[in-house]
């Protein structure tokens, strides 16, 4: 199938159960797997010190592999930012290599964007996508999550039309409430625009730096993971006052997730945050898109220009006009 190369660019490996499940389903499913030799270096939260991180990066693009696929997102991209390698990154993609994260991933994407011009994607990291334990295994206290499954089959049929370069898009059923807040609006929402974004906190984390992509005209995806509806409202006001998304053709919006209401809140809710964002807004808004912090999720391309359709309740990103 692929050569894969896994890697740790930002937080330490924990999990190293669920490590050798994923590097083992990926083998299984008939890709090579290269481990990066620095992948469960451990420096204080991160996976290695800042130069060693670095390195694999590095090697990484070096490696000739055709996916770049990171262990895990957390914490620690954003303090490399000024000394990532972007002209070699940006070659390796050129010659057909795919880097593949999400999360704390999201920063070195916009990044590379912002720099280069390259696409990356959105997808699976190795511990969360590939290495879920078993039911049984988790049933029987080895290693898993009580409940926990194996990785999710539209991820994983995403993943394969990203390796096999076969995907065209991806599409969702919409909430009802969105098709009230479209007033029945059909058909194109954007044509050939940028698709960028990632996790709202990382977004958010790079407004007013060198490393923003100044993508006008685009659709901006998003999602957040373990962030209060009021932390979420907080992020998109300060994009909103920003003058980040009026600019765009369209906002679609993810899966945000762990997160605790309080009694307080009384009624606020992930719901009302959205209603609130549509009051402010003239474009488009859709949600339930299938990515962010769960097991099924689609593969986006960040950076590439595509086709947002709506039909009935179906929303459709199309891609397939870049091949």
């Amino acid at each position: 199938m692929s050569h894969i190369y896994v890697y740790s660019p930002s937080g330490a490996v924990r999990d190293r159960a669920a490590f050798r499940r994923g590097v083992k389903r990926l083998q299984a499913l008939g890709h090579e797997v290269e481990i990066d030799p620095a992948a469960l270096t451990t420096h204080q939260r991160f996976a290695g010190d800042d130069a060693t991180r670095l390195a694999a990066i590095g090697r990484a693009a070096a490696s000739g592999a055709d996916v770049a696929l990171v262990t895990r997102g957390g914490y620690g991209l954003t303090r490399l930012l000024p000394e990532l390698p972007y002209r070699q990154l940006a070659r390796a993609a050129d010659k057909g290599m795919r880097f593949v994260g999400l999360s704390d991933f999201t920063v070195l994407q916009l990044a590379l964007l912002a720099r280069t011009g390259t696409i990356s994607w959105a997808g699976p990291a190795l511990l969360e996508g590939f290495g879920a334990a078993d039911t049984a295994d988790a049933a029987d206290g080895h290693g898993g999550k009580p409940g926990a499954a194996t990785p999710d089959e539209i991820m994983l049929a995403c993943f394969d039309d990203m390796v096999s370069g076969a995907g065209e898009g991806t599409g969702w059923r919409l909430p009802a409430s969105d098709l009230a807040a479209l007033a029945n609006r059909s058909g194109s929402l954007a044509h050939r625009a940028p698709l960028w974004g990632g996790n709202l906190t990382m977004v958010v984390s790079l407004l007013g730096t060198p490393w923003w992509p100044d993508v006008r005209g685009g659709v901006l995806f998003l999602e957040d993971v373990g962030e209060h509806p009021y932390r979420i409202e907080r992020m998109l006001a300060q994009l909103l006052h920003a003058g980040v998304l009026a600019q765009q053709r369209a906002i679609v919006l993810g899966q945000f997730t762990e997160y605790r209401l309080a009694p307080h809140d009384r009624g606020y809710s992930m719901r009302k945050v959205f209603e609130w964002l549509r009051s402010q807004l003239k474009i488009p808004v859709l949600t339930g898109l299938p990515f962010g912090h769960v097991p099924t999720k689609v593969l986006l391309p960040v950076g590439a220009k595509i086709d947002l359709l709506v039909e009935g309740r179906d929303a459709l990103l199309l891609w397939g006009h870049q091949h």
